[in-house]
């Protein structure tokens, strides 16, 4: 069963009324949040409550929210005076024309240039934005070097695992050939000299013979063919 409609009036119990404004305001501020993310819209929200305390939420910042909705409001009002508007662009034009100036000037004095005019203060002030910016590459370094490391250590798990399955299959083709060799000679006995000849081939069936085996081709000693002794004195002639 669904809750009945709440009349929309000022609650009169001071309790209930502070409950209320706690719970509804939690949910409007979560709503603004919702909208901001889900939009990618610029939301700022300001809550007074009955004692005077302030409750805001604001996507960017309350103070560029407010500036924004001065300045929208403005142009508002002065789309109808072409007058008013073309004064409103000019400073806006002098405004941004100074902000970039004063981005330059902060450039050459990161840079390390047109430092003369500085006090001691305003120096401290360039070292110390100097040494955070240098602090955040640091650890924009450190952090790339240990993502780089993790991938590295996840490919070579990759790698490791794909040799233990080639080794798996390696000697799964090993009893396959211990397999076929039964079949062909049978059970019986091997004497010494077959043993190592079929050693010698790769054929063998020790406990190593998982052990890659390396052939090499010699050359046929060349036999001395000499003259029989009975040949000659049998008066036979070889040529």
């Amino acid at each position: 069963m669904g809750r009945g409609k709440i009349e929309i009036r000022r609650i009169d119990n001071s309790t209930s009324r502070q409950v209320t404004f706690s719970k509804r305001r939690g949910g409007l501020l979560k709503k603004a949040k919702e909208l901001a993310i889900l939009c990618d819209a610029e939301v700022g929200v300001m809550i007074f409550s009955s004692t005077g305390k302030l409750y805001d939420f604001s996507s960017t910042s309350m103070k560029s929210v407010i500036e924004r909705y001065n300045k929208s409001k403005e142009v508002h009002h002065l789309m109808g005076n072409p007058t008013s508007e073309l004064k409103f662009w000019q400073r806006e034009t002098a405004m941004l024309r100074q902000q970039l100036q004063n981005l330059q000037e902060n450039h050459r004095q990161m840079m390390g240039e047109e430092l003369s005019g500085l006090s001691v203060k305003d120096l401290q002030n360039l070292e110390n934005q100097l040494e955070m910016s240098l602090r955040g590459v640091r650890m924009k370094k450190d952090q790339n070097l240990m993502d780089e490391i993790l991938e590295l250590n996840r490919k070579g798990n990759l790698i490791h695992q794909e040799n233990m399955e080639l080794y798996k299959k390696a000697n799964l083709i090993c009893h396959e050939n211990q397999e076929l060799y039964k079949k062909v000679y049978g059970t019986r006995e091997v004497n010494g000299a077959n043993r190592n000849s079929l050693l010698t081939n790769g054929l063998g069936m020790g406990e190593e013979s998982h052990v890659p085996v390396h052939l090499q081709l010699s050359q046929p000693q060349q036999q001395n063919y000499d003259t029989p002794a009975s040949a000659t004195k049998l008066g036979l002639q070889l040529h």
